[in-house]
């Protein structure tokens, strides 16, 4: 009878190491699971709420109230949605190393909430900003003084900062609500996955009508002061459940981790591999349960870390790493290559929120006596994303799955690389349509005085559509991928991955702009991209990202040939489909060992 109680108390408690804020173990029934996800679940759509509320329409609060041209005010917008997703590797970081998930969290709140309200702010202050102007050529209009830039950019990257610490660590803490060494809250994640994108779905496609036709049509003192509102409820909401979250205990940075690897590597390069991978140097099975981590076996993959862990008789952790170790870095260089392959259709996705709706305000936004902002257009990409999804899971995989007999109807990285192909239709046909709304201009003699198109904004819907339908398939795989193939000391590493790269490719996007634009100029008649769009020729730079996507694609189709999968993920669904029928046999078994220990009482 003690036995089956002592086996009682250790069910009560999780297996991976998890603890309450006061570093306590974690208790199954009184913390973690969906209780705790829900209050994240919440807070995530009036999050996503509040940054589309100001990211979405921000080109047109530049050109508009501050007077800035095109390729300026589309710059300052991806150059500031670049930071905006590079500084979740420093977030990661502070919460892997320093001050852990929940922590880092919360005062990263605290600084995203005060530039969110100096922000709202700035667009309510007449002392603040500019005086309005109404000539059509934005040259004879009062710039923005060094003031008023200053506190207007100041509460942007103040924000930046803010969501550098939110952005890796919000879906991480949902994820740890769950244990990985219990079946059944192991196939709870994966549904946690699935309401989290849909969270994200919801707070956006509000932010890109409701909020977006406010700023338009009411003010945007109301416009920014709405999603400050919204982020104020979103943190209270997470701050609500505190009580009920689980905590992963500090591991130490990341970077330090594999820094010792590379370190230790290179320290012994000339030190041959032993044949036995058995010879090389790791910690005892016990030391990673006690801890609730995985040992990874060694790898034939970047087979010159290994070295890292070759026996020397020196205990110095920049001489000697355990397999494991060695084997977690390996897992991270391994992803760069992919990493690097993202940046480019990020860059195209960029235009979303630059040239695309500085092209819807030129055409005919008219419907009746309403009138549509370009910005709203951004919900079709949501509403196309949410749409391709849930066909993909409920048709797609199912098709792919009796051809190709994987369970996930096709790999992570051919869905990765569909969505490539995608990106690359969108531009030649963002290339053609603007083609044609030049031919339109300059038909009824619009070119030069840069008037309003007599064509419909409509004829702009095929390629917000096709980015959403390019995002079901690389955006939702490129997080899949980068979070399951990071180790599990490193899964806010790896979550910034997937982050990292839609910042790489908006800074990516400011550096072509900004030289295209240069080149073009001393070289093209006028220029490519002009503040007045009817006389530019955004059609070419269009067609020379398409080119550019496809180099990108045939590099992205090089790099998978070598890549390896971590073992352990590639085949996940049919590996949890094992583990949940292994756990019915282990239920079954200790119904068994109890009924016999009673008969025997």
């Amino acid at each position: 009878m003690a036995v089956v109680q002592d086996q009682e108390a250790l069910d009560e408690y999780t297996q991976d190491g998890t603890v309450d804020l006061r570093g306590n173990p974690a208790r199954r029934s009184k913390r973690g699971g969906w209780t705790a996800c829900s209050f994240i679940v919440v807070y995530e759509i009036f999050e996503r709420m509040a940054y589309y509320g100001i990211s979405s329409n921000l080109i047109v609060y530049l050109t508009k109230k501050l007077h800035q041209g095109t390729v300026t005010s589309a710059n300052n917008v991806t150059n500031w949605v670049g930071t905006i997703w590079v500084t979740p590797i420093l977030g990661a970081y502070v919460a892997d190393a320093h001050l852990g998930r929940y922590w880092t969290f919360v005062t990263a709140s605290i600084i995203y909430f005060s530039g969110m309200s100096l922000l709202t702010l700035a667009v309510s202050l007449p002392t603040l900003k500019p005086p309005s102007c109404s000539d059509t050529n934005i040259e004879n209009c009062k710039k923005a003084s060094t003031l008023q830039l200053a506190v207007f950019y100041g509460a942007l990257y103040t924000l930046a900062i803010g969501t550098g610490g939110t952005k890796p660590n919000i879906s991480t803490i949902g994820a740890d609500q769950f244990d990985d060494f219990d079946p059944k809250e192991k196939s709870h994640k994966l549904s946690f996955f699935n309401w989290w994108m849909f969270s994200i779905f919801f707070g956006t496609l509000f932010a890109n009508t409701v909020l977006v036709w406010v700023q338009d049509n009411v003010g945007w003192t109301l416009g920014y002061a709405l999603p400050t509102l919204g982020l104020a409820i979103s943190i209270s909401i997470f701050l609500a459940g505190t009580p009920f979250y689980r905590h992963k205990v500090l591991a130490g940075s990341p970077f330090t981790r594999m820094a010792k690897v590379i370190v230790a590597a290179i320290r012994k390069w000339r030190l041959r591999i032993p044949n036995d991978p058995k010879e090389l140097y790791e910690l005892d099975l016990e030391e990673y349960a006690k801890k609730g981590k995985f040992r990874i076996d060694s790898t034939p993959t970047l087979r010159f870390l290994s070295k890292a862990a070759v026996k020397t008789g020196a205990t110095n952790p920049w001489m000697l790493c355990s397999v494991t170790q060695v084997e977690e870095t390996k897992q991270m260089l391994r992803m760069i290559p992919i990493l690097v392959a993202t940046f480019v259709p990020s860059t195209t996705g960029a235009q979303i929120n630059t040239l695309f709706i500085k092209q819807g305000t030129t055409l005919d936004r008219g419907i009746g006596s309403f009138e549509i902002p370009p910005a709203s257009f951004g919900a079709f990409v949501t509403i196309s994303m949410l749409v391709s999804v849930v066909l993909y899971d409920r048709f797609f995989v199912k098709i792919m799955q009796r051809w190709t007999k994987n369970p996930r109807g096709i790999t992570l990285l051919q869905r990765m690389g569909i969505g490539l192909f995608i990106h690359i239709i969108i531009m030649i046909i963002a290339s053609l349509t603007e083609s044609y709304r030049l031919r339109v201009a300059k038909k009824h003699g619009l070119v030069e005085n840069g008037g309003q198109v007599p064509l419909t904004i409509f004829v702009l819907l095929p390629q917000f559509v096709l980015m959403g339908t390019a995002d079901a398939f690389l955006e939702v795989a490129k997080i899949e991928f980068f979070y399951d193939q990071a180790p599990e000391n490193m899964k806010s590493l790896g979550t910034s991955y997937s982050m990292t790269t839609l910042g790489v490719g908006n800074f990516l996007s400011s550096f072509l702009l900004s030289t295209v634009s240069h080149i073009t100029k001393e070289h093209a008649h006028r220029g490519w991209i002009l503040n007045n769009l009817n006389a530019s020729h955004i059609d070419y730079y269009y067609a020379f990202l398409a080119i550019l996507t496809f180099l990108n694609l045939v590099f992205f189709l090089t790099v998978i040939k070598f890549y390896v999968y971590k073992a352990e993920i590639s085949d996940s669904i049919k590996v949890l489909t094992e583990e949940l029928n292994g756990m019915s046999i282990k239920v079954s078994d200790q119904e068994e060992s109890r009924r016999l220990t009673d008969g025997k009482e």
